[in-house]
């Protein structure tokens, strides 16, 4: 398990090759919505003029890479008005100020997790299953840990026994210490594990949590209670409320970012595999239908493809040729 963390090692022997940098390998994980994005655009924008055909089509292409009907719209108002006001006549300019309009809108969401003024630090990562809560929680740990900070996790998935053995093994090979048990409630798990942190000066204690859907209700109450045990333990937590998002799927983020919101009060996004997809675009969506700051994004398997959101960046890479 925790492939992952092996997986930039050469064999004994080897002449190791440079590692891509964070900056191609973002551009490469989101090859699938730039195609999606590119080269509808790149035609558009080698026409002659900008015309109402053109803005047409450009709403549908944005609407292909999940950009979500109030994006898109807000885009192309905002894209109408700086024609008008700046006289911009070729589409060629048209793409320039596009890429000024989607950084816009995404950088209120960038805003990087500060781990500071409490400790432990306890966060709480939520999500559906299969988003990669427990992968994330691996990536997160390691990168903490790494940055010199005391790293506790707890195994609040009691119900999935792969959930606990993949902490478990990451704790053994890292030396982490994994709050766990077989079944049992998982709000029992966190509250022994935040006991656990501050008996051992612990900087940072990570919860996973099982993973649910907004529509089952009974799980959303029990999520929703693993949040009270936390604050019973400790009145200011949880510090973090993380929930992780599958970028494949789409427009459907919205209602998950909205229904765990209501349960537990998310504070930060981790969007997972962004390279497995052509529907980049739905950070715009986010921002305009459920602004929350997205603290990470994914881009692969590896252990550093798990990097803090920068909106320039993002959308750079998104329009790179």
């Amino acid at each position: 398990m925790f492939g992952f963390l092996k997986k930039d090692q050469a064999p004994e022997g080897a002449v190791a090759t440079p590692k891509p940098s964070w900056t191609e390998r973002l551009k490469a994980g989101l090859s699938r919505t730039r195609a999606t994005l590119n080269t509808p655009l790149g035609e558009l924008f080698s026409r002659a003029r900008i015309d109402d055909e053109l803005l047409e089509e450009l709403e549908s292409t944005l609407l292909m890479a999940d950009c979500g009907v109030e994006a898109t719209q807000w885009l192309l108002d905002e894209l109408r008005a700086k024609v008008k006001k700046e006289r911009i006549e070729s589409p060629a300019e048209l793409r320039g100020a596009l890429i000024d309009l989607l950084t816009q809108l995404l950088t209120p969401l960038e805003k990087p997790l500060v781990i500071d003024g409490q400790k432990p630090f306890i966060m709480m990562i939520a999500g559906v299953n299969g988003a990669g809560k427990t992968t994330s929680i691996g990536k997160l740990a390691k990168q903490f840990q790494d940055e010199g900070h005391g790293v506790l996790l707890a195994a609040g998935d009691t119900f999935r026994a792969a959930a606990r053995e993949q902490l478990a093994e990451w704790g053994r090979r890292n030396d982490v210490t994994v709050i766990a048990q077989d079944g049992g409630d998982p709000a029992a798990v966190v509250f022994d594990a935040i006991s656990a942190a501050r008996a051992r000066g612990i900087d940072i204690m990570m919860a996973d949590t099982a993973g649910r859907l907004p529509t089952q209700l009974n799980l959303m109450e029990e999520i929703a209670k693993v949040r009270r045990v936390i604050q019973k333990a400790e009145p200011s937590g949880p510090h973090e409320v993380l929930l992780v998002l599958d970028a494949n799927i789409g427009q459907n983020a919205i209602a998950q970012v909205k229904a765990f919101d209501k349960a537990i009060g998310v504070t930060g996004l981790v969007v997972t595999k962004l390279d497995g997809t052509a529907k980049g675009g739905v950070l715009a969506a986010i921002a305009r239908q459920c602004p929350k700051p997205v603290r990470f994004i994914g881009v692969g398997e590896g252990i550093d493809d798990l990097q803090p959101f920068k909106a320039r960046e993002f959308v750079e890479a998104l329009f790179s040729a």
